[in-house]
C-alpha cells in the first residue's frame, strides 16, 4: 500500500466550527488542527507522508468499494467499506464546544465479520516532531512539550515507539468507538466523552444551525423586498441600492 496521500479532491471535512480535519476514501484523517484553525496540526500527511502524522482506521483486505455521505444537514461523515467479508461503516465526527477539541470516530458492522486495522500517528508541528507515548488510565497518550493528544477506545491498543495500532474484527450490528482528543499536556485529564451522546449532540448542533441560518436568509429577502434596511452597514446598503438602480 502506497505511504502517499490521495489528491485534495479525494477528502471530506470535518469540523466543530472552530477546528477542522481531512478525511481520506480509505478512512485516514490526513489534516488535523486543533484547538483552532490555525493551529499547528497534529496530522499533516496531506503534506508530505504517513510519517508527517495521520489516523487511518480501515478494513485490513481488500477494500472492493467505497462510498461517502454526510448525514443531512451536518458534518456527519459515514464511510462505508465493502469487502469480500462483509461491510464496515465508519461515522466520523468532531463536536462543537466541550472544554477539549474531540474527533470521534465510530466502526460499525454493517455486514459479515470484517478485520479491521487502526492505525494513529501523531506527529506535532506539522509533522516535525514526534511524540513519546504513554498509557495513562487506560489512554494512549502521545506527548511532546505543551501539546497532547489522548486516544481512547475499549478495542485493544498496542504502541511502539511511532504509533499506536490495533487489529479487531467487526461483526454486523456491533459498533466500536474511537475518540482523540486535544489537550495542553501539563493539565489534568481530559474528562471522557460519551460517543453516541456527542453524536446526537453534533447533529443538533449542525441541523439548528443550518435551520437558522435558513430563517436568517428568509428575513433578509423579505426586507429587501419590502424595500426595507437589510443591512445594519450603511455603506453595504447604499451599494446594494446603487447597483439595483444602475
Amino acid at each position: 500500500m502506497s505511504c502517499v496521500p490521495p489528491r485534495i479532491e479525494g477528502y471530506a471535512l470535518l469540523g466543530d466550527s472552530q477546528a477542522e480535519a481531512l478525511v481520506s476514501k480509505d478512512g485516514s484523517i490526513d489534516w488535523l488542527c486543533q484547538p483552532r484553525f490555525d493551529s499547528a496540526v497534529s496530522l499533516a500527511a496531506l503534506v508530505g507522508n504517513a510519517e508527517n502524522g495521520r489516523w487511518r482506521i480501515a478494513p485490513s483486505g481488500h477494500v472492493r468499494r467505497t462510498r461517502r455521505r454526510y448525514r443531512p444537514d451536518t458534518l456527519v461523515l459515514e464511510t462505508d467499506l465493502d469487502t469480500a467479508e462483509g461491510s464496515i461503516r465508519l461515522v466520523d465526527f468532531m463536536p462543537p464546544g466541550g472544554e477539549a477539541p474531540h474527533v470521534v470516530r465510530l466502526v460499525e458492522g454493517v455486514r459479515g465479520q470484517v478485520r479491521v486495522h487502526m492505525d494513529l500517528r501523531a506527529r506535532f508541528d506539522y509533522g516535525r516532531t514526534r511524540p513519546r507515548l504513554r498509557r495513562i488510565d487506560g489512554a494512549e497518550v502521545a506527548i511532546a512539550g505543551p501539546n497532547s493528544v489522548w486516544l481512547r477506545t475499549a478495542v485493544e491498543t498496542r504502541a511502539n515507539d511511532a504509533a499506536v495500532q490495533a487489529d479487531f474484527f467487526v461483526s454486523a450490528g456491533e459498533l466500536l468507538p474511537f475518540v482523540l482528543t486535544r489537550h495542553p499536556s501539563h493539565e489534568p485529564a481530559p474528562v471522557a466523552v460519551d460517543p453516541l451522546r456527542a453524536l446526537a449532540d453534533t447533529e443538533s448542533f449542525w441541523t439548528e444551525s443550518g435551520n437558522a441560518a435558513v430563517e436568517r436568509g428568509a428575513a433578509m429577502t423579505t426586507q429587501l423586498k419590502r424595500g426595507t434596511n437589510a443591512f445594519p452597514n450603511q455603506e453595504a446598503q447604499a451599494c446594494v441600492s446603487s447597483r439595483h438602480s444602475s
